[in-house]
């Protein structure tokens, strides 16, 4: 065993007196001690980094509420297109009552039911060979309204952002149902007939509201929709200066009947009083009279 021993030992200080020995070991201890930081920064890199965005999970790491604003972007950005599929085959039966339109206008503007006039909120379209024409969504959107109207003649009515809103009137042959999401120039239905307007035989009654105001489409049909925004504000003001100015008015009338009126009750003062000096000689001289 002794012998054995010795002869292990004196192996290994054979194997320790040559030159390259040490070299070596420093290496593979220089080597293990690089592989040990790489893994060490690999594992904390793998625990600082993000999960990956995928086509699945893209919804739960960035919220369902960028697709809606992204839906709300792309509708400033579009322009208001007439709701049918090529303008040159359509023509206006009947415009948009303009209050500051003259007579005339206003008047061509009126729809007749039987002894009653309805100012038209909208405007009427019809094809230049009175045939049926496909009716198109002139803004993106989502349907909140579809019901059958016999007096109307259907309507079909498509929530935009922004307080607007678009009626479709006198269609038949619907495509669409309530929580359907449109895009602009999707088919929505087919033009058709109402009892109210029967003049305009095949046509469509379009209209755009904002914040449930009727605004005249055709100003805003190739126009963008911030427009429409922009213009309803300037529309408010206006509106609200004139009913100041009208409210002037009935103050100034109703001081002016106040002042009308007081100078009426002292003109017949006036009068009473001349009246009562005219008599008080008349009662002396009947006094005299009456002592003689």
């Amino acid at each position: 065993m002794r012998e054995e021993e010795k002869n292990q030992s004196s192996q290994w200080k054979k194997v320790l007196k040559k030159r390259w020995v040490y070299p070596a070991i420093y290496l593979a201890s220089a080597a293990l001690i690089i592989s040990g930081i790489f893994w060490f920064q690999a594992a904390n890199k793998k625990v600082a980094d993000p999960p990956s965005v995928t086509e699945n999970n893209t919804d739960d790491l960035l919220g369902s509420k960028n697709n809606e604003d992204a839906v709300e972007v792309t509708q400033s950005l579009e322009n208001v297109d007439m709701p049918v599929a090529n303008e040159d085959d359509v023509e206006y039966i009947t415009e948009f009552f303009d209050i500051n339109a003259s007579e005339e206008e206003q008047e061509a503007a009126l729809i007749v039911d039987g002894n009653k006039y309805h100012p038209n909120l909208g405007v009427d379209i019809a094809k230049k060979d009175n045939k049926e024409f496909d009716v198109l969504a002139a803004l993106s959107g989502k349907v909140t309204a579809v019901r059958d109207d016999s007096l109307l003649g259907n309507v079909i009515e498509i929530e935009h952002d922004k307080g607007i809103t678009t009626v479709y009137q006198s269609v038949k042959n619907i495509k669409v149902q309530v929580g359907d999401s449109v895009k602009q120039g999707d088919a929505l239905a087919t033009a058709g007939t109402s009892q109210l307007n029967k003049e305009a035989k095949t046509h469509l009654h379009f209209e755009i509201r904002k914040d449930n105001q009727a605004v005249n489409p055709q100003s805003y049909f190739g126009q963008p929709v911030t427009s429409l925004e922009k213009e309803s504000k300037v529309e408010i003001q206006e509106k609200e200066q004139a009913d100041e100015s009208s409210k002037m008015d009935e103050e100034t009338d109703t001081e002016s009947e106040t002042g009308s009126n007081m100078e009426e009750s002292d003109d017949q003062a006036k009068k009473d009083d001349q009246m009562n000096t005219s008599d008080e000689p008349m009662e002396e001289t009947s006094n005299l009279e009456i002592q003689e």
